[in-house]
């Protein structure tokens, strides 16, 4: 039998097979800092129509200006009925608005709303401080390395095996850890 060992130079043997603290294994620390930032997100975003969707809707919608709907579905890999839905509840928030495109008078453009921006600006900070919360046992010198480097593994990862979709991987189990 193999045993799948980290390359860690933290190795010890005890009765004859060398093996790694769980400490030093990549895929533990991978999930114990994503777990803690996923905890620490979702609080930063509680009471936003459709949570991090609502956010990214919104926030894209602000930053890129106004959008078409499906347009927007489609940059943010939502489904189309989610993403009437979502609007639907963002809308009732007072967070965004449907315009008519004078392009296509039969397609909507989603803006941000003046009530919609001050939210916005709200759950950056308290999306900063929960990034904070979770990278602060790093000064800023060594956040920014760690950003860089885990960006750069990111690419190489999303290149080797893209992410298509998260709601298909979510529907086949694929994100359960």
């Amino acid at each position: 039998m193999d045993l799948v060992t980290s390359s860690s130079p933290e190795t010890s043997t005890t009765q004859g097979v060398r093996g790694t603290s769980v400490e030093a294994d990549l895929g533990w620390a991978l999930g114990v800092v994503f777990r803690r930032y996923a905890k620490q997100s979702a609080l930063a975003l509680e009471g936003v129509p459709g949570g991090p969707r609502g956010y990214q809707v919104l926030a894209t919608a602000y930053a890129e200006g106004p959008k078409r709907q499906l347009d927007l579905a489609a940059q943010l890999e939502i489904d189309r009925t989610v993403m009437t839905y979502l609007l639907d509840d963002l809308e009732k928030a007072g967070l965004v608005q449907r315009q008519p495109d004078p392009a296509d008078r039969r397609a909507r453009l989603i803006v941000a709303t003046p009530k919609g921006v001050e939210q916005l600006c709200d759950l950056e900070r308290r999306l900063r401080a929960a990034e904070d919360e979770v990278m602060g046992g790093l000064d800023d010198g060594e956040r920014m390395v760690f950003r860089l480097l885990l960006q750069r593994v990111a690419r190489q990862a999303d290149a080797v095996d893209p992410v298509a979709n998260a709601c298909t991987l979510a529907e086949h189990g694929e994100l359960d850890g």
